[in-house]
């Protein structure tokens, strides 16, 4: 089984009690991830997504370097409401990020998805918006079904 075949049932499975922001965690030995996710909401079928993170627990692939992880992942990426693009990518800092190709518009506010790559090693996936007329950006929750979570963390995965 893949990571998004062993994912998808935690996902659904998982009900947090209570107001507020809570957090999922559960390691994937076998696939060499761990799967982080904090979320405002969730239910049956999908989630109100304030971050998701992955973090590998073994070593990367002999030869993966963190250019060939971005567009990877960039490339296999598209159950997102915007395809994402690679933005720029640091080796000397081991980061690469990742953002919408084609940010959503409504009104003066723009809203986007960021992948930030530390190394070959950890993804985190965020959403954020900003105005075109203000300097800054805010960060948001963003809804995707449990089909949808599972399948984008077995694309940053590979």
């Amino acid at each position: 089984m893949t990571l998004s075949e062993k994912l998808l049932p935690k996902l659904s499975e998982w009900r947090p009690a209570g107001p507020g922001r809570h957090s999922f965690g559960q390691t994937f030995a076998d696939e060499g991830w761990g799967v982080q996710m904090a979320a405002d909401k969730t239910d049956a079928l999908a989630a109100l997504v304030w971050e998701l993170a992955l973090a590998r627990t073994g070593d990367a692939p002999a030869g993966l370097t963190l250019r060939a992880w971005a567009e990877r992942t960039a490339a296999r990426a598209v159950g997102l409401l915007e395809p994402l693009k690679v933005l720029e990518v640091d080796e000397v800092r081991g980061e690469a990020v990742l953002r919408s190709a084609a940010p959503a518009k409504k009104g003066e506010q723009v809203a986007y998805y960021e992948v930030k790559l530390s190394g070959t090693a950890r993804a985190e996936v965020r959403r954020f918006t900003a105005t075109r007329t203000a300097s800054g950006r805010t960060q948001v929750a963003f809804a995707l079904t449990h089909e949808v979570l599972a399948k984008l963390a077995g694309d940053i995965a590979g």
